[in-house]
């Protein structure tokens, strides 16, 4: 309830404004009631009052010698709300009450409109100035989080044992025994849910998570940190279960009692969430599962040597069968994490590599797949990271066959060119050639394109046109001649498609090397 005080020398104006109060507003105001200013100020300082109403002229102490001790008095704690009640004759005397900070002036005879109309309006002013105080304190105490958790994550990510002051203080904060939690929650197209959308999402589940842990904040790596009991934590899984959230992760550390142990705490429960790798249905792992009972094995070299010969032979069956045994697939959720971390290494600098060191880089497509095989926990599964990679050894497989085809093609168009050259003047035709290097026709139409630039015609015009230039320079053949010599069928043909490949006729080209003006005279000759 608001406190309210009525300061009158009057008790019937006193009795009659308590009344017209309580009337309108009940259970509102707890009202005193005081004859003079002393009076007045004794029952302030008993109990502090929100809303005082006094008159200006009283005996013992009058109104404004009231208001400027309570503005004294009150400098600690606030003042409160004045309201003066003044007649005609001492209205202008009651202006100087102003420096005391007055909310407003009643002339008497008092109207109760004007009364309650005052008063709503410092109710509501005691209700902006409640919600602002509570917004900063809010503010405050978001920020004083915000600046402990900004500490703590620091904490989390330093190498170095050293701990800072600062730190130190915040560590001293934590409440013992304490378990650390990491979260994340990985979306269907694998892509990973930020911390502030994992909180919402645990907070739709259970509550407001500061009701339940002790702190809140994220990692570097953008991991939602929880820090609390460990019952808080099973709770919290099973709820999860009880949703089907099969996408929210969580791994928690061992109990500790020591506020030390803090990031040894985070780093086990990390260690706890990487287990979630092993098995789709694995969502939930506590570090002390995992430290006994778990398989491994020496590294498989002799096995990856293997692979790494395979690759290119086109054995893909073998290739498969061979990567299951790399990997213990058999084993795999009773498998050392390390031991997955360490095949996996292993793959990628004694066989992948080695593969890119011997036969240079592959296409795009490949090496970005090889960039996130790379990294085994680039996946949010163990079988994700088995499909990706067997699909890249298999992508470097026929990456391998590509290039010893095109050595092989290589040497099988430098065969055809030489062919085309020393034939060209015969009825030469694509079959007669592909045919001459053991090609089927169509992939040698492709196969002669690619590696010349031209397609097989006009590669073999080329060569011709090029022979009849030289013919051409000795003015002692005829053209005709000139035809014919180069494989054309007549010389009609023959000037065609001269023509369109240089732009004159036979004869035009004949008559400038005559003339010695054909820019391209000493190019002819040489060549």
């Amino acid at each position: 309830m608001t406190n309210l005080l009525i300061v009158d020398d009057e008790k019937m104006i006193r009795l009659g404004l308590k009344a017209m109060i309580e009337r309108e507003y009940p259970a509102v105001y707890s009202i005193s009631m005081a004859g003079n200013g002393a009076e007045a100020l004794e029952l302030y300082k008993q109990e502090r009052q929100d809303v005082i109403i006094t008159d200006i002229r009283m005996p013992i102490m009058d109104g404004i010698t009231l208001l400027a001790r309570l503005s004294a008095e009150a400098a600690a704690d606030g003042a409160p709300a004045v309201i003066i009640l003044s007649g005609h004759d001492d209205f202008e005397y009651a202006k100087s009450a102003i420096r005391y900070r007055v909310k407003d002036y009643l002339l008497k005879p008092i109207r109760r409109e004007e009364l309650f109309e005052i008063l709503e309006r410092i109710a509501k002013e005691g209700e902006e100035r409640e919600s602002s105080s509570h917004k900063q304190l809010q503010e405050a105490e978001g920020y004083r989080r915000e600046l402990r958790a900004a500490r703590l994550r620091s904490l989390l990510m330093q190498q170095e044992s050293e701990v800072s002051s600062a730190q130190q203080e915040e560590l001293a904060g934590l409440a013992l025994p304490f378990t650390v939690g990491v979260l994340n929650y990985y979306h269907s197209d694998g892509t990973r849910m930020k911390p502030g959308e994992v909180q919402g999402l645990l907070e739709q589940l259970s509550g407001p998570l500061e009701h339940k842990f002790k702190e809140i904040l994220t990692d570097g790596d953008g991991k939602l940190v929880l820090v609390g009991e460990g019952e808080s934590f099973l709770e919290l899984a099973r709820k999860a279960e009880s949703k089907e959230l099969t996408r929210l992760l969580l791994g928690i550390s061992s109990e500790s009692r020591s506020a030390g142990q803090f990031r040894a705490c985070y780093l086990e429960a990390c260690r706890a969430l990487q287990y979630t790798f092993l098995s789709p249905q694995a969502s939930f792992v506590d570090y002390a599962d995992i430290q006994a009972g778990r398989l491994s094995f020496p590294l498989p070299e002799e096995e990856l040597r293997k692979l790494l010969n395979m690759l290119g032979t086109g054995r893909e069956k073998e290739i498969k069968a061979l990567l299951g045994v790399i990997f213990q697939t058999e084993h795999l959720l009773r498998l050392d994490l390390s031991y997955l971390e360490h095949v996996g290494r292993s793959m990628n600098e004694r066989v992948l590599d080695e593969v890119f060191r011997t036969h240079g880089e592959a296409s795009v497509e490949v090496l970005k797949l090889y960039r996130q095989v790379g990294n085994l926990h680039n996946f949010r599964h163990f079988h994700d990271y088995y499909r990706a990679l067997e699909h890249l050894l298999l992508s470097v497989n026929d990456y391998i066959i590509g290039i010893k085809s095109a050595h092989t093609e290589h040497a099988d168009m430098e065969e055809a060119l030489a062919y085309i050259e020393a034939n060209y003047a015969r009825p030469l035709n694509m079959a007669m050639v592909s045919n001459y290097v053991s090609l089927n026709y169509s992939y040698f139409s492709e196969a002669f394109k690619a590696y010349t630039g031209e397609s097989f015609v006009l590669y073999l015009k080329k060569v011709r046109i090029r022979h009849a230039k030289e013919l051409l320079a000795d003015n002692r053949v005829k053209l005709a001649s000139v035809s014919e010599s180069v494989g054309f069928e007549n010389s009609k043909q023959f000037a065609r498609v001269f023509k369109e490949l240089e732009g004159i006729s036979p004869g035009e080209y004949r008559a400038k090397l005559l003339m010695g003006r054909y820019p391209g005279q000493a190019e002819d000759k040489e060549s």
